[in-house]
This record gives C-alpha cells, sequence and structure tokens, in this order.
C-alpha cells in the first residue's frame, strides 16, 4: 500500500529519456474528449433505447447520465490539474491509494482501452465493407471477419485502421492532435446538420406521452445473463415511466465512455493546470448537449414506437423521404470512429507507459522517441496487439468489459480524491472540485449502481482478468518497482 508521493511523479516527468513532450493545449484536449465520446452511439443509441426503454424522455435519461458523468469529470479534473502526470486513474491511484490499487487499476485500463479499441476498430470495418459494396467494390469472406459460418477470417480493415493509427501517434502528438481535430470537425458537423434538418421534421404528435406507462422487462435475462442486482436482490429494472428514464440512464451511460481518455494526456499538455479542468469538462458539455438533441430530434421525426433498432436515425429520415441525410448519417458514423480508435490507442499506451516508468512493468517500454517525444515502444507493442486482436476475434460478447473497467476507474478517482485531500491538504490545486467528500461519494455510489445493472457473466470475467493481473504484480511488478528498491527519480540534466 505504499503510495508515491505527488512531488516525485512529477519529478520523473522531468527525465529527458522518459518525460513526454508538452504540445496540447485546452481546445487539443476538448477536441480529443469530443472526439473519443461521439461515436455511432449518437446515431444508433438514442433511437434504440427511445423504443425499448425511455420514449421521448430518453432525452432526461441523457441528461441524467451527463450529471453522474460530470461527478466522475469534477473529481478527474482535480487529479489531473493537481498531478499532471501520464497514467489518468493508475498516476491518481499511486499518489493515494498504494501501488497494488494503482496496478489494478492500471492493468483495468490497459483491457478496457484496449478491447474498446478493438471493438470500435470492428464497427468502423463494418461501415467502410458497406460502403465499399454500394460502388461495387467487395472484399473476399475471408477478409472480411470471422465468419460465423466456418469460425475464422481476418477483418483486415480493422487491423489495417489501428496499424496506421499506431503510426500515427508515434510521429506526435501534435500530428495526433491536428488529424483529430479534422475528422471531429467533421463528425461533429454531420451531426450539427443532421439536428438542424430534422428540427424541420418534428411532430409534436409524435411526443404524446413523453413519459409512456411504466412495463416490466421482458427479456431482462436470467442465470449469467441477467444484471448483478437482479440476481442478488429479486430487483427487475422496468421499462418506460419514471424509473425507466434512470433505467435508460444506465444504458445510455455507456455512450459517454471516453471523456475520462483525456487525463491521460495530462503529462503532454502545456498548461495542465489550467487546461486539464477546461479539456475534461468541455467535452462533456458539448457530448451532453449534442445527444439530448439528437434524442429530441429522431423522437419527433418518428413515433418512438415505430424506431428501429439497428439503424434509427438514419431510418426515421428514410421514412421521411430525406435518403441524402440517411447516407450522411452513416457517412458521419464511420468517420466518428476513426477518433474514437485513436484516443483510445492513445490512452492505453499511455497507462503501460506510466506503470512501466515506475517499474510495474518492464522499464524497456518507458523510453520516449528522440525525435518525436512520444512513447513509441509501448504503442507499437499495444498498437501491433490490439490489431491482431481486431483482426482474428469476434468481441461482441467482451464488449461490456469496456464499461465495467470505466466505472470502476470512476469510482477509485473519487476515493483518491477524498484521500489525498486528507492526507495532503498542502498540495496547490488549481481546480477544486466542490462539495468534497459528499461529490466524489454521490459519485462512487451513481458508478456502482450501474456496475451493478451489468450482466453477472462480465463481472465473471471481470474478476478473471483481475485475479491474472494480481498474479503478475505479485511475480513482477511488486518485485520489480522503483518506490519499492527506493530509486530516486532521475534529475533533468540541462546542457
Amino acid at each position: 500500500m505504499r503510495t508515491k508521493s505527488v512531488e516525485e511523479s512529477i519529478l520523473d516527468t522531468d527525465d529527458p529519456e522518459r518525460g513526454l513532450k508538452r504540445t496540447l493545449s485546452a481546445l487539443d484536449l476538448t477536441v480529443f474528449g469530443v472526439g473519443v465520446v461521439i461515436g455511432t452511439g449518437i446515431f444508433v443509441l438514442t433511437g434504440q433505447v427511445a423504443r425499448t426503454t425511455a420514449g421521448p424522455s430518453v432525452a432526461i435519461s441523457f441528461a441524467a447520465a451527463g450529471a453522474v458523468c460530470a461527478l466522475a469529470a469534477l473529481c478527474y479534473a482535480e487529479f489531473a490539474s493537481t498531478v499532471p502526470v501520464a497514467g489518468s486513474a493508475y498516476t491518481f491511484a499511486y499518489a493515494s491509494l498504494g501501488e497494488l490499487p494503482a496496478w489494478i487499476i492500471g492493468w483495468d485500463l490497459v483491457l478496457e482501452l484496449a478491447l474498446g479499441c478493438a471493438v470500435v476498430a470492428v464497427g468502423w470495418s463494418g461501415y467502410v465493407r458497406s460502403l465499399l459494396d454500394s460502388i461495387g467494390w467487395h472484399l473476399p469472406q475471408w477478409l472480411s471477419g470471422t465468419s460465423e459460418e466456418t469460425g475464422f477470417g481476418f477483418d483486415l480493415l480493422a487491423c489495417l485502421l489501428v496499424l496506421g493509427l499506431t503510426a500515427i501517434l508515434v510521429v506526435g502528438m501534435k500530428l495526433s492532435a491536428r488529424v483529430t481535430s479534422t475528422v471531429v470537425a467533421i463528425k461533429v458537423g454531420v451531426v450539427l446538420l443532421v439536428i438542424v434538418a430534422g428540427a424541420f421534421f418534428v411532430t409534436a404528435d409524435n411526443y404524446d406521452p413523453f413519459i409512456p406507462p411504466a412495463q416490466g422487462t421482458q427479456d431482462s435475462g436470467s442465470g449469467w445473463a441477467a444484471p448483478l442486482v437482479q440476481l442478488v436482490s429479486g430487483y427487475e429494472p422496468t421499462t418506460f415511466g419514471v424509473m425507466g428514464i434512470f433505467t435508460a440512464a444506465a444504458v445510455v451511460f455507456f455512450a459517454f465512455i471516453g471523456f475520462d481518455v483525456v487525463a491521460t494526456a495530462a503529462e503532454e499538455t502545456r498548461n495542465p493546470q489550467r487546461d486539464m479542468p477546461r479539456g475534461i469538462l468541455g467535452s462533456l458539455v458539448i457530448c451532453t448537449v449534442l445527444y439530448v438533441a439528437v434524442s429530441i430530434v429522431v423522437t419527433g421525426m418518428r413515433k418512438y414506437t415505430k424506431l428501429t433498432v439497428d439503424a434509427p436515425l438514419a431510418d426515421a429520415f428514410k421514412a421521411v423521404d430525406q435518403p441524402f441525410w440517411a447516407g450522411l448519417i452513416s457517412f458521419g458514423a464511420a468517420v466518428g470512429l476513426t477518433t474514437v480508435c485513436m484516443i483510445l490507442l492513445l490512452g492505453q499506451s499511455r497507462v503501460f507507459f506510466a506503470m512501466s516508468r515506475d517499474g510495474l512493468l518492464p522499464r524497456f517500454f518507458s523510453r520516449v522517441h528522440p525525435r518525436f517525444g512520444t512513447p513509441y515502444r509501448s504503442t507499437v507493442l499495444l498498437g501491433a496487439v490490439v490489431a491482431v486482436v481486431a483482426g482474428f476475434v469476434s468481441l461482441s460478447e467482451l464488449a461490456e468489459l469496456v464499461n465495467i473497467g470505466t466505472l470502476f476507474a470512476f469510482v477509485v478517482v473519487a476515493l483518491g480524491v477524498v484521500l489525498l485531500r486528507r492526507n495532503r491538504p498542502d498540495l496547490p490545486r488549481a481546480f477544486r472540485a466542490p462539495l468534497v467528500p459528499l461529490l466524489p461519494s454521490a459519485s462512487v455510489l451513481a458508478s456502482l449502481w450501474l456496475m451493478l445493472n451489468l450482466p453477472a457473466e462480465t463481472w465473471a470475467r471481470f474478476g478473471a482478468w483481475m485475479a491474472l493481473g494480481g498474479v503478475l504484480y505479485a511475480v513482477y511488478g511488486r518485485r520489480r518497482s522503483r518506490l519499492r528498491r527506493g530509486e530516486e527519480p532521475r534529475p533533468h540534466h540541462v546542457p
């Protein structure tokens, strides 16, 4: 449970061989946050949840989910401005909870971000194959992903996307930021056009009733597929009605996942004390407003009971004889997934780099590129692994591991804020989360509630991954830890 002081963590960033180059601004961070959060969820999840769980009141569900994320975001903003070091929740846990909790959350984040990136790459590949098919170009089946008939295949497009984004991340953060800014501008432009165009086809009658009558869930599952809270307490989530709004909030919460990845770039920010809170909170506000606006438009264009599940927003435009906008939505979704994949790759490489610099993983991976100033060894390693996983593995069943991993990180960061306030009240804090410890406590409870609504099988897989991480820490990390060996941070040598 030994902790690494904030001063030691910051001194590590001055090591000329293991310190990252500071190039990012508050705008870059906000763009990263919007880039990773706004994906296909805004085009698909809004309509799905409106039809099956909340009706037109899904707009309230998005606002509630955004409020839960805001609790976590305020905690992240305080930590990232106080400890502006790569690693996000891993680094925060090391400074407040101790080495073992830090290892656990770091191991969790590596899985969460790597798996999330692979899932997104496979989704992007599906969109691009669809676009290629529409112009008469067809990839062979064995290069289009794992086949349900043969059980074998290789997703060439997903693999190539990950490798290409890995190369961009190696070359430098500023190039990554420029690529992301361009793609995010296109993506947000598409979303805004859809909102404005859809507003002309809104019919007031489609909002009646705004909160449909409550119903019991018909397919909440049983056994391992049922939510853990249902197995433990017998409570069964409801759809529609007032409680349906909060059940929907637990679902749409996952459309917000990713804003916390902004905190992994703290060490590469020019003025982290000022810019990290702006980037984290600014991106969350923008995404919440866009989600609420899209949900209002889609439920106003078409009665919630008639929305399709696969592509509700695109089909809503087709229903009003607007195929151009439906095609634009598909294009925006494909473009949007590119930045999601890149920023998830960025986040996992920074967590891996921070763990390596502390000796909990081989120090070989904590060297930065002499020219580009990026953690190129960890980026290349993880990029190659994710490319192979995205190419060969069908990941639909494992996608929920991304959700539980993120919520677990939220819990750790909220607890860390309280502990660091108590143990190190002397630390300069450029941004202070309000109402501590009430706000972090609310963040912990909200995150735990959403975790309990995940299937029991997701908890079992998560427990198995954590157990594997515990073995690796006992065999390697605990013995090689620089903090355990008493190694001092290497001073910066000015020529």
